[in-house]
């Protein structure tokens, strides 16, 4: 899947299949803030990215004209300082115009945070 901005910040996805993703980045200096660690907006872009990746694989090829986020909640639970950033999504609910996604980042065995999202999904008519 050809994605501008996850190539542009290095995320790489894993698996896509089933209302799953699972997509990874390798903390790098550029993705640092001011007291050298991942900053927030890290982990959130792959809870945001993840979440798409997995609501598209649950819908139905050619059913979907778009789709976009509506809100997103994260609790940040500790620093990431280096290493690989791991995102496991999941769809928790998925009707006709919102879906409801929940997402996992991991550094190691320490979970980095915890996010749940609601998608608006624009429907071929």
């Amino acid at each position: 899947m050809y994605h501008p901005f996850a190539d542009l910040v290095g995320l790489k996805f894993l698996s896509v299949k089933d209302g799953t993703s699972h997509c990874m980045l390798t903390i790098e200096e550029k993705h640092l803030n001011p007291n050298k660690v991942a900053h927030g907006a890290v982990a959130y872009t792959l809870a945001d990215t993840g979440m798409g990746a997995a609501l598209y694989s649950a819908l139905e090829k050619g059913t979907i004209k778009s789709m976009a986020t509506v809100e997103i909640k994260i609790n940040y639970f500790k620093p990431a300082i280096s290493g690989e950033l791991h995102c496991k999504t999941k769809v928790i609910h998925c009707g006709r115009k919102l879906a409801n996604l929940e997402s996992e980042i991991w550094e190691a065995d320490k979970l980095i945070a915890r996010a749940n999202g609601t998608f608006f999904i624009n429907l071929v008519d």
